[in-house]
């Protein structure tokens, strides 16, 4: 028999950014503040064109890394690989395109 005391909760919890990206100069703000790729090429240069979205590629893992940078400050506080967050919430925004997101992290 399981009694209470032999129970552990996790808290979650969650934060929910806004996204926003211009493809006509691929300018990406987050959370209404303009990201500057540099912060995050100094860190890791995936693209020395800055950010990009839509596929799996060297662009969206500069605007990965630069989000990840921006929201918890160094790659040690990382609630998972920026790459894993790129694969499944910036290879799936619109290629080419303007896009306006919410997106819930953990």
């Amino acid at each position: 028999m399981i009694s209470k005391e032999n129970i552990v909760y996790l808290k979650t919890e969650t934060m929910k950014i806004k996204l926003q990206g211009f493809a006509s100069d691929r300018s990406v703000l987050l959370n209404g503040v303009l990201l500057d790729p540099k912060k995050s090429q100094k860190i890791r240069n995936h693209s020395p064109d800055g950010f990009n979205w839509g596929y799996g590629g060297s662009g969206p893992a500069q605007l990965a890394l630069a989000i990840y940078l921006e929201l918890y400050g160094s790659q040690d506080k990382f609630p998972e690989s920026y790459q894993d967050f790129k694969f499944r919430e910036i290879g799936a925004l619109p290629i080419g395109k303007d896009f306006d997101v919410e997106i819930e992290l953990l």
